[in-house]
């Protein structure tokens, strides 16, 4: 009997490794041999974007930041989803 994996848990898995990634890189700059692990890029808008409808106004503001310690969460992610 095969089991098919349901593409929505794999999501989870991998955000839940962006996450994890992401604060372990906020606070690897202050253990001097982790250091590594918070180098990385930030990308996205410069500024918020605003839109004016008159009775609505609407900003967005797209930031991405990759670290190495969130790619190595988004690997570890992948393969525990993957013995399961």
């Amino acid at each position: 009997m095969v089991r098919e994996k349901n593409i929505w848990i794999l999501l989870i898995f991998l955000l839940s490794g962006i996450v994890i990634g992401g604060l372990i890189a906020t606070y690897a700059p202050q253990v001097s041999w982790l250091s590594w692990l918070a180098y990385g890029e930030e990308f996205g808008t410069s500024g918020p974007i605003g839109i004016d409808l008159s009775i609505l106004k609407l900003s967005f503001e797209v930031r991405i930041r990759i670290s190495v310690a969130s790619i190595v969460g988004m690997i570890i992610a992948a393969i525990i989803y993957k013995k399961f």
